[in-house]
C-alpha cells in the first residue's frame, strides 16, 4: 500500500512502504547469482560471495573493517577466524533477508558468530531462545555459556533459575560435574531456594561421592557453606553425625559440634548469633499462582480458577474429575490435594490430586471417614484432615495422609467436635480454630492445637468472638482468623493470635462480610477469596497487609462467585517438554528481526 504524505510547507512527498524490502530481495538474488559481488567471506572452508556495501550497512564489524587502512579491507577473499562456517552462512542470509531460524542445534555456534559480527539482534534472539529453554538439567551449562560470551542478562536469568530450582538441579549430571569452587559459590548463595537445608547437605554428599577419591578433601570446604544450625537436632544426630564423610574429617566434626551447641542455646542467645551458618536463606522464589478449587456456586462445581499474582490476571486449568465443594485443599511437594467435601449429593472421603506440570487430576487413597467442611493442612510431610461433617454429625476425629505409602491413618482426636473449622500450621503445631460443634448447635470461639511430638491436642486462648466458617491463615508468625459467622450474623471482623503471648487481638475489618471463604498467605499478604455474605456467593478477592493494617480489593474478580472453595498457592512453573518431537527447539524458531 502506498501513501501520499502532505507537508504543510512543501509539496507532497511520495513514499513507498516496501521499497527497502524489495531492494534487499533483489540484492539477495544478485548475491546468489554472484552478480556485482565484490568480496568473498570464508570460514572453515565455507566460501560465501557478498557485497561490501550491504555487509557494511548491516554489520558494524564489516563497516569498521572496510573503512580501515588495513590490507584486509581490500582483499577479495576475507578469512574469518573463530566463526563457524554454517553459522556464517545463516548470518549472511539474515543480513540479506532479515530472517533467521534459531534452533537447539545451531544456537551454540550462532550466538558467538553473531557476537563477533556485531549482529546484536541475532545475538539477542539467541539469548531469548536459550532463556526459553532453561531447565534443571541444562541451566548450569547455559549459565557457563552465557558467562563465556558475556551475555549478562542470560547469565543472570540462568543463575536465578538455578537458585530457584535447586532441588531439581542437584539431581542433574551438570551439578555433579561442577568444580568444588562452583559448588561452593552455589550453596553459599543467600538466595538459594531449598525445601530445607537438608537438601543442601545431601547435595554436598552426593557431589563428593560422585568421585570420592578426588573430592574427599573438599568435603569440609563445602560443609562450611551448609547452614547446619538450621537443621533439626535430630537430623544432625541421626544423619549428619553418622555420615562417614563427616565422621572422618575433623573440620567437618567441628561444624557439626557448632550446630549441636547452637541447639542447646536459649532462644534469645540464638537470635544474637551472627554466624552465616545460622542465617536463614532469603530465596528469590518463583512467581506464584493462587488456585481456587471447586466450591459452591450455588451447587458443587468442578472448575478451578487461577490467579497469577505477578500478571494480576485470572485463567482456568483442568477441572476436577468430579464436583466438589466444602473440601479441604493442601499443597504437598508441588501437588494440590482436594480432600473430602460434598459432591452435591453425598459427603465424600475421596481425594483428588492435581499435577500442575501435567495439568491433570488423578486420585489417591480415600480417607477413612466421610468429611465435608473439614480443615486440611500439611505438617511434617503429611496431610492432616481435621474434623468436618459426615452427613450425620460433626466430627472430632483427625486422620493423616502419608504420601510415600499412600495411606490415611487416624491420629488423636480433638477435644471438641468441629465442622466448618479453620486449620493452619504455625511453629510446628496444627491449630483448629472455631467451627460448629453440632451437638449443642453452637458456633465456637475455642481453639486447640496438636503437638506432633507427643500426639496430643491442647487448648489455647479462645478468640474474642464465635466463628464458624472462618478463614484461617498465617503471616509473619501470627495466626489470623478472618470473618465467619455466629448463627445468622456474618462477620467481617478479623483477629490475630500470637503464640508467644497466647493472646488474640483485633485487626482491621475486611471490606466485606465473608464466611466460608478461602484464605492464603502469599508474599507477606493475606488473601481472602470468595465466600458468601449471607445472601449471595462472592467473586471478589481482598487482601490484608499487616504492615499498615489495611485491606484492599483486587481490581479483578473470579468469573464465578463461589463459597466453600479450597485455596492452594503453587509456584508458577514451565510445563517442561521432554519429547524432542514436541520441543520448540527441535522444530526451530524463525525469528524475523526487521
Amino acid at each position: 500500500m502506498e501513501e501520499m504524505e502532505v507537508d504543510q510547507n512543501e509539496v507532497p512527498t511520495y513514499r513507498s512502504q516496501d521499497h527497502t524490502q524489495k531492494a534487499f530481495r533483489v540484492f539477495n538474488v544478485m548475491r546468489t547469482q554472484k552478480f556485482l559481488c565484490d568480496v568473498e567471506l570464508e570460514a572453515e572452508g565455507v566460501v560465501i560471495p557478498a557485497h561490501r556495501s550491504v555487509l557494511a550497512a548491516c554489520s558494524p564489524y564489516f563497516s569498521a573493517m572496510f573503512r580501515s587502512e588495513l590490507c584486509e579491507s581490500r582483499e577479495e577473499r576475507i578469512s574469518l577466524q573463530d566463526v563457524d562456517g554454517s553459522a556464517l552462512t545463516l548470518l549472511i542470509d539474515y543480513i540479506y533477508t532479515s530472517e533467521i531460524k534459531v534452533t537447539e542445534e545451531n544456537v551454540q555456534t550462532l550466538l558467538p558468530a553473531a557476537s563477533i559480527l556485531q549482529l546484536m539482534d541475532v545475538r539477542n534472539a539467541c539469548c531469548e531462545f536459550l532463556q526459553g529453554q532453561l531447565h534443571p538439567t541444562n541451566c548450569l551449562g547455559i549459565r557457563t555459556f552465557a558467562d563465556h560470551h558475556s551475555c549478562k542478562t542470560l547469565q543472570t536469568d540462568a543463575q536465578n533459575f538455578t537458585l530457584q530450582h535447586f532441588s531439581a538441579v542437584v539431581k542433574s549430571e551438570e551439578f555433579l560435574a561442577l568444580s568444588a569452587e562452583e559448588v561452593c559459590l552455589l550453596i553459599s548463595n543467600d538466595n538459594l531456594t531449598a525445601q530445607s537445608e537438608k537438601e543442601v547437605f545431601e547435595a554436598v554428599i552426593s557431589w563428593v561421592r560422585q568421585d570420592v577419591t578426588n573430592r574427599y578433601d573438599y568435603t569440609h570446604q563445602l560443609l562450611e557453606h551448609v547452614r547446619l544450625m538450621l537443621l533439626p537436632s535430630e537430623y544432625l544426630i541421626t544423619r549428619v553425625q553418622e555420615e562417614s564423610l563427616v565422621k572422618n574429617d575433623s573440620k567437618c566434626k567441628d561444624y557439626l559440634l557448632e550446630a549441636l551447641s547452637y541447639h542447646l542455646m536459649p532462644k534469645e542467645k540464638q537470635l544474637q548469633i551472627k554466624n552465616v551458618r545460622a542465617r536463614p536463606r532469603t530465596p528469590i522464589g518463583l512467581p506464584k499462582l493462587m488456585l481456587v478449587v471447586g466450591g459452591q456456586a450455588p451447587k458443587a462445581i468442578r472448575s478451578v480458577e487461577v490467579y497469577d499474582l505477578k500478571d494480576e490476571s485470572w485463567s482456568t486449568v483442568a477441572e476436577m474429575p468430579s464436583r466438589r465443594c466444602r473440601a479441604g485443599v493442601a499443597v504437598l511437594k508441588g501437588l494440590v490435594y482436594a480432600v473430602g467435601g460434598f459432591n452435591g449429593s453425598l459427603r465424600v472421603r475421596t481425594v483428588d490430586v492435581y499435577d500442575p506440570e501435567q495439568d491433570k487430576w488423578s486420585t489417591v487413597a480415600p480417607m477413612e471417614a466421610r468429611r465435608s467442611t473439614l480443615g486440611v493442612a500439611v505438617l511434617n510431610g503429611s496431610i492432616y484432615a481435621v474434623g468436618g461433617f459426615d452427613g450425620t454429625t460433626g466430627l472430632s476425629s483427625v486422620e493423616a495422609y502419608d504420601p510415600t505409602r499412600n495411606v490415611w491413618e487416624a491420629v488423636a482426636a480433638m477435644h471438641t467436635r468441629r465442622s466448618s473449622v479453620g486449620v493452619a500450621v504455625l511453629n510446628g503445631y496444627l491449630y483448629a480454630v472455631g467451627g460448629y460443634d453440632g451437638a449443642s448447635r453452637h458456633c465456637l470461639s475455642s481453639v486447640e492445637r496438636y503437638d506432633p511430638a507427643d500426639g496430643k491436642w491442647r487448648p489455647v486462648a479462645e478468640m474474642s468472638t464465635r466463628r464458624s466458617g472462618a478463614g484461617v491463615g498465617v503471616v509473619d508468625g501470627l495466626l489470623y482468623a478472618v470473618g465467619g459467622h455466629d448463627g445468622p450474623m456474618v462477620r467481617k471482623s478479623v483477629e490475630v493470635y500470637n503464640p508467644e503471648t497466647d493472646r488474640w487481638t483485633d485487626r482491621a475489618d475486611m471490606t466485606t462480610c465473608r464466611r466460608n471463604a478461602g484464605v492464603a498467605s502469599v508474599n507477606g499478604l493475606l488473601y481472602v477469596v470468595g465466600g458468601d455474605d449471607g445472601t449471595a456467593n462472592l467473586a471478589s478477592v481482598e487482601y490484608y497487609n499487616p504492615r499498615n493494617n489495611e485491606w484492599k480489593r483486587l481490581t479483578t474478580s473470579m468469573t464465578t462467585g463461589r463459597s466453600y472453595s479450597g485455596i492452594a498457592v503453587i509456584d508458577k512453573i514451565k510445563v517442561w517438554v521432554t519429547s524432542k518431537e514436541e520441543s520448540p527447539a527441535s522444530r526451530g524458531v524463525t525469528t524475523s528481526l526487521l
